[in-house]
Order: structure tokens, then C-alpha cells, then sequence
């Protein structure tokens, strides 16, 4: 899956190589009909269930990049789309001002996940986080914080109107 644009609406890209799309097109109409009818809260409830055996698995204290990566590593292994680190152009008044920002990972268009792994959130990170939000009319937010002993106690959840 591409990045994103914003322009009113997110919208895939589906990025093509030597003339041909990465993925199947039978595959791509299944994930794209599991992941319209899956909602916010489904995703999510996934999404914690994947940082949950991670954290399991190797505690904090890593960068917060080595979680991202295997975070995605993981969720490959659903049928899920998501992207990675790809940036959000802003349109103000019909005018592209360009990269606005770049989630750590958008899933299926419904999900922001802001990946963290810090000793303690700032106000910013939640406040940043909603702004993203509110910008791409995306519902749900997860701010995940790895650097902590308990993961219940990492995860933060901010809806947009939702």
C-alpha cells in the first residue's frame, strides 16, 4: 500500500513495480472487504493484542522504531492493510501545504497508531495525536507506549468524534 494524501479524504495508493501492482488484485478486494467491515473498536482490540505479545515478548526498553518494525512484522501476518511512516499532505483552502505529518502506522484507514517508547507521555503527544485526528477524519487513535512494566498502563486511546 502507498502513502496517503489528504485531500478531503484519505485515499490508497496502490504502488506499482515494473508496470505491475504489489499485491494480488484478488487478495487486495479481500482485505479491502474484510477492512471496510471491520470497525474502529475490532481493530483496535487486534491492535492490543499484538502489543500485548510483544510486550511479553521483550519487555521495555527498546527504540521505538524496533517496536514499529515488529509491530508491522506482525500485523503483516493479518490481512489487514496498513502503511508505515508515510506522510499526510495537508490542503488548506485548496492550496497543498505540503507534508503535515507522518503517522508511525495508519491500519485500513480507520486507526492511527502513534508508537512511543518513552519514560512518561507529555500532554503533546495525546494533544498531537488528535490534531492527526481531527486533520484526516479519522475516528480512533492509539497512543502506545512500550517503555512501561504493565502495556495496559501504555495504551492510551483518543477518538475524534467517534
Amino acid at each position: 500500500m502507498g502513502c496517503y494524501s489528504f485531500n478531503g479524504l484519505l485515499r490508497a495508493v496502490e504502488v506499482k513495480k515494473n508496470g505491475s501492482t504489489l499485491y494480488d488484485s484478488t487478495q487486495r478486494r479481500k482485505e479491502l472487504v474484510q477492512s471496510r467491515s471491520m470497525i474502529e473498536n475490532d481493530i483496535a482490540k487486534a491492535v492490543v493484542n499484538v502489543c500485548f505479545n510483544i510486550h511479553s515478548k521483550y519487555g521495555p526498553g527498546l527504540f521505538e522504531s524496533v517496536y514499529e518494525r515488529i509491530f508491522c512484522h506482525e500485523w503483516n501476518k493479518t490481512s489487514i492493510p496498513h502503511s508505515r511512516q508515510c506522510g499526510i499532505k495537508l490542503v488548506h483552502d485548496g492550496e497543498d501545504m505540503g507534508m503535515g505529518f507522518i503517522p508511525d502506522i495508519v491500519i485500513a484507514n480507520k486507526v492511527i497508531l502513534e508508537l512511543k517508547s518513552v519514560e512518561s507521555l507529555a500532554e503533546v503527544h495525546y494533544k498531537q495525536l488528535l490534531t492527526n485526528l481531527r486533520i484526516t477524519n479519522i475516528k480512533l487513535g492509539l497512543l502506545i507506549n512500550f517503555n512501561v512494566p504493565l502495556i495496559k498502563n501504555g495504551i492510551h486511546r483518543i477518538a475524534n468524534n467517534l
